[in-house]
């Protein structure tokens, strides 16, 4: 089973919509606990019109991990330095699928010329991170309905 990452192109936009949003529901309950409103703002955007609109910002590097023909993470970068999605499809949890992906986002990041790469974790991945270099960089965000924690990495070139 070999995982392929590459650019997400529009073919993979069911595909990426379904991945986002498993993700969310069913690995993310930590973040949203259950609560429909939470659930709902936090994919609103993650049905095949908000994918559409990811692919085409200009400011963002989409990329899709796949596995034997089938889309099971999603990952993108901004211009700004900032890893924006790293989610993985339910099925692929715990398959290093993730880790491959963080480290093609890291590595994008790096061909963009930062030094330094930022994110905003759930509650579900904060461990995952650190374990990967990863450290908070100030308190839990606020203001939205499900509110993530800055985090920040030095990067290897």
């Amino acid at each position: 089973m070999t995982l392929v990452i590459r650019r997400a192109t529009s073919q993979d936009v069911p595909a990426m919509s379904t991945v986002l949003t498993a993700s969310i529901t069913e690995l993310c309950a930590a973040d949203h606990h259950g609560d429909p409103h939470a659930l709902s703002a936090w994919t609103r955007n993650k049905d095949h019109a908000g994918v559409t609109a990811m692919l085409a910002n200009p400011e963002a590097q989409v990329f899709v991990g796949e596995r034997d023909g089938a889309v099971v993470a999603v990952g993108a970068v901004t211009s700004d330095g900032m890893i924006s999605l790293n989610y993985v499809a339910p099925s692929a949890r715990f398959g290093g699928v993730s880790t491959a992906l963080l480290a093609h986002l890291e590595a994008a990041l790096i061909a963009l010329g930062y030094s330094e790469g930022q994110l905003e974790s759930t509650s579900t991945a904060r461990s995952f991170y650190e374990r990967r270099g990863w450290h908070a960089d100030g308190p839990q965000a606020t203001g939205r309905v499900v509110n993530g924690y800055p985090m920040r990495k030095i990067l290897a070139p």
